[in-house]
């Protein structure tokens, strides 16, 4: 399968899907030359995309912030549901220390974030 090999290429594929998805009719699974050449762009744009532009993995205090925002919960908040000290909050929020074991438990519980950032892997 041919590759993407520059940004000028990457551009011209991304628009050239733009206008090929004015032209496919998700609703019609038959395979025409237009969804052909639209899915054979994907996946070439997906593969420039993982070389160029990966995604790393996020950061436990990134993702903390994150639920914390979207949860509308300050730190002594969190602190008060985690049952830990506000200053021990501030110190897993600057990334002074890690939370223990318990309080990773707690924060996957409370938090609803998936044990694997906790631990990191």
């Amino acid at each position: 399968m041919a590759k993407i090999k520059n940004e000028a290429a990457y551009k011209a594929a991304l628009r050239r899907v733009e206008q090929l998805e004015e032209l496919v009719d998700d609703d019609n699974p038959v395979m025409d030359d237009n969804a052909m050449e639209l899915d054979m762009l994907v996946d070439m744009i997906e593969e420039y995309e993982d070389i160029h532009y990966p995604i790393g993995k996020p950061s436990l205090i990134d993702t903390i912030k994150l639920r914390l925002y979207e949860m509308n919960i300050t730190q002594s908040k969190l602190a008060e549901m985690l049952g830990i000290s506000p200053a021990r909050v501030s110190a897993i929020m600057t990334g002074k220390c890690e939370p223990t074991l318990k309080v990773g438990r707690e924060i996957c519980l409370k938090l609803n974030i998936s044990p694997n950032i906790v631990l990191g892997v």
